[in-house]
Order: C-alpha cells, then sequence, then structure tokens
C-alpha cells in the first residue's frame, strides 16, 4: 500500500515538457489578443462607416463644423449635416454664418466650403480611367487644395461667367459676390487656368485676378493679410472695474503698397453681425487701441487693401480674453459624455456651474443655467483639452478621452 502511494503521487507531478510550453505559449498569445482588442476597440477599427451606403461616384464630406446642409437634386430634399456624409451630382452644399465643410472629390482633392456660401458639385465622375470634377461657387468662399492628380483628369470650377481649370499642385481661392455679380480667385501655390468666353488666361502662384461683369481682370501679385502682432492669440487681459484697454497693432506681409486697414472685434469666432464690436475700414496706421472691454472672449481679424484696389483675404482670427483678477474658485465638472457623430466629429457635455465659458479646439459654449453643456468638436486624436472659466480669471483645464469620455488629467 505504501508503494503504491509514492507511485501515486511520481505519477500525478509528471508533466510532459509539451505541455509545459503550450501553457507558455498560452500565456503569452492570450493577453496579447485581450490587449489588441482593446486597442482596436478604441482606435475604432470595428466602427461600421458613415458613408458606407454612398454612391459609387460621389463626393464626402470628410468634416464639418456648425450649421451645414445639403439639398439632394434628386428629392430636393434639404438635410442638416450630423455626420460623414456623402455628396453626389447636382447636390447643393450650404453652409450658414457658423459652419464649414471640407470635401474630397474623386481625384483626391479637396475642397474647404467656407460660411454663408453655396456650392453644387456639378460632377465627381470617374470613366474609362479619366476622373471627371466640376463645381459650381454660387455665392461664398471655396479654397481648393490639389496634390499629383491622375491622368486624364479635369478639376473645374464654376463661378459667374468663368471656368478655371485647376492643375496638380494647387492651393487656389475662389470669392463669388452674387449680389454686385463679382469674384476673385487668388493662388498661393500651383496655377489655374481661366476661361471667359474665348479668352483663356493662366494664373499663377502668389498671384491675383478679379471676375468682373463677364470681364478677366489684370493680373497682379498677391496681397497677403497683415500679420497680427498684439494681443497674442489666446492672450488674457486683467481689467479693472471700468474695463480693459487693449491695444491691437499688426504689421505687413507683402510688399504690394497698402492702402489702407480693416479691423473686426467680435464676441464671436464665426463674426456674426450681431456680435462685432468694432468694424473699422479706412485704417491708415498699423495700431488700434480699444478701451472699456468688460470682461469676456473676444476675436479679432485682420484684412487689407492695395492701392491698385485689391482686397486681401482676412486673417486667420485671434482669440483673448478680458477677466478680472481672480477669487481663487475651483471649477468642477461632473457627467462627462461623449458621442461619435461620425469620422472625426464628437459631441461632448457635461454639466458644470452656470454661466461659464467651455472652450475647445478652437470652439467655445456657454453653460446654461442648470449648468449642463454641449459642444461639437473635430479632432483626429483620441484626446481634447478642455478650458472652463469665468469672468473674474477662474480657469480649470481637463484632457478627456474622447474614446472612453473619461478625464485623463488636470490642468
Amino acid at each position: 500500500m505504501e508503494n503504491k502511494i509514492r507511485k501515486f503521487y511520481v505519477d500525478w507531478w509528471r508533466i510532459r515538457r509539451s505541455t509545459i510550453l503550450k501553457l507558455v505559449a498560452v500565456l503569452i498569445v492570450l493577453p496579447s489578443i485581450a490587449f489588441g482588442s482593446w486597442w482596436a476597440i478604441q482606435s475604432d477599427w470595428f466602427s461600421q462607416t458613415a458613408v458606407a451606403d454612398a454612391p459609387t461616384n460621389a463626393a464626402r464630406i470628410i468634416s464639418f463644423e456648425g450649421d451645414v446642409r445639403i439639398t439632394r437634386a434628386a428629392t430636393r430634399e434639404t438635410i442638416v449635416v450630423t455626420k460623414e456624409t456623402y455628396v453626389s451630382a447636382g447636390d447643393t452644399i450650404q453652409t450658414q454664418a457658423d459652419g464649414r465643410a471640407v470635401v474630397q472629390m474623386i481625384d483626391g482633392s479637396v475642397y474647404s466650403v467656407r460660411a454663408n456660401s453655396s456650392v453644387v458639385i456639378r460632377d465627381n465622375s470617374s470613366l474609362f480611367g479619366g476622373k471627371q470634377v466640376r463645381v459650381s461657387l454660387d455665392d461664398g468662399q471655396l479654397n481648393v487644395r490639389t496634390d499629383q492628380q491622375p491622368e486624364n483628369t479635369q478639376n473645374v470650377v464654376e463661378m459667374l461667367d468663368s471656368e478655371t481649370q485647376i492643375r496638380s499642385q494647387t492651393d487656389a481661392s475662389f470669392n463669388a459676390d452674387a449680389a454686385r455679380n463679382g469674384g476673385e480667385i487668388r493662388i498661393s501655390r500651383g496655377s489655374v487656368e481661366t476661361t471667359i468666353g474665348d479668352q483663356k488666361t493662366t494664373i499663377g502662384e502668389n498671384e491675383f485676378a478679379s471676375v468682373d461683369k463677364g470681364n478677366l481682370a489684370g493680373k497682379e501679385k498677391l496681397l497677403l493679410p497683415p500679420q497680427a502682432a498684439s494681443p497674442a492669440d489666446a492672450a488674457q487681459v486683467v481689467g479693472s472695474n471700468e474695463g480693459a484697454t487693449v491695444s491691437f497693432t499688426w504689421q505687413d506681409q507683402s510688399s504690394v503698397p497698402v492702402a489702407n486697414y480693416y479691423l473686426q472685434v467680435s464676441r464671436s469666432p464665426y463674426f456674426a453681425l450681431d456680435s462685432v464690436l468694432v468694424d473699422r475700414g479706412s485704417l491708415t496706421s498699423r495700431d488700434f487701441r480699444l478701451a472699456g472691454l468688460q470682461p469676456g472672449t473676444y476675436y479679432w481679424r485682420l484684412k487689407t487693401t492695395s492701392k491698385s484696389g485689391q482686397t486681401s483675404e482676412w486673417s486667420v482670427p485671434r482669440r483673448f480674453s478680458v477677466v478680472k483678477q481672480g477669487s481663487g474658485v475651483t471649477i468642477e465638472v461632473s457627467g462627462w459624455g461623449v458621442e461619435n457623430v461620425g469620422g472625426n466629429v464628437f459631441i461632448v457635455s457635461g454639466r458644470t456651474q452656470p454661466g461659464l465659458r467651455v472652450r475647445a479646439l478652437g470652439r467655445e459654449a456657454f453653460s446654461s443655467g442648470d449648468g449642463s453643456f454641449r459642444m461639437q468638436v473635430a479632432t483626429p486624436l483620441s484626446e481634447a483639452a478642455f478650458e472652463l472659466g469665468d469672468d473674474r480669471g477662474n480657469r480649470s483645464g481637463f484632457v478627456l478621452n474622447l474614446r472612453t469620455g473619461k478625464v485623463v488629467r488636470r490642468f
């Protein structure tokens, strides 16, 4: 009996070498699979493509912000864009005062539709290896960027009485004013060929031309907008009970002789008419002083007019804040929520103190009377920084994971 028991224990612990190797392999493979699955979920590998049902020959709205609408040519139905979607031939894209959209065409070119614009997709097709893109700008501003295009590609922008063939590796900007039947073409990179009637004109890099009542005005060197100097972007100005005094200064970027400058200061990043505080043209000096600004966030931008009459585009808006001396109040946020509405576009919500300003990625919102806020942001990154503040200078920052809706860190 004693020998049998001893033999039993010896047999129990006898393990083959192959069994040990298999066990080690399992311990290595399983964590790898688990980590890979987690990473794929975080990277949205398994999410459905928002434009999977798009027709074969369709352009794609790859990003947007604000109020953007599409009128379908087939049904005349107008839809408000809430996620990445497609645009077919004949459809019209309309952006409101706070709206912007980026559209990718079949040839790889990228069209940026600016605020208060109306654009019709005339053609976006591929036939016998060639690609045909044709877009009509009825009103507003359209920026076009092409890289190296395939052979047999036609990329045309219609504006008023003109047709412009966009060439490879070109950055072009088109402005159409339907009210006065006039338009402008600016080329910062590459070149285009513009046709009006039987006349063809090549507009090259750093050149400008205007379309006026069926005629293409003489070309001239492109006039760049002024370079804003102060206040610096995201600067904070501490004011008194009477408000703050802010000095705006800027510099020329072009060698083109300048006639005057145009300055706008607004409470809105979209410079809506009812939010503009300063709307001053014909300024001949490169500075402007504004007093009595109350606590809040402000935006400013510039453009300039040359002695020949050419007007530049607006400069990139800069932001600054006027605050009172802080009181050391801690700002907290609860109930963070993140909703992915398509691609890189997210709706972020939360709850904090009423009346606070929420800023992230160039966007701004305010918490309502119950402290709740909701804002749309667009980013290809998995994290975004949100800053909350009041008019007394109190600030709190949160870095939010857009995949999980959790706060990663505070700043």
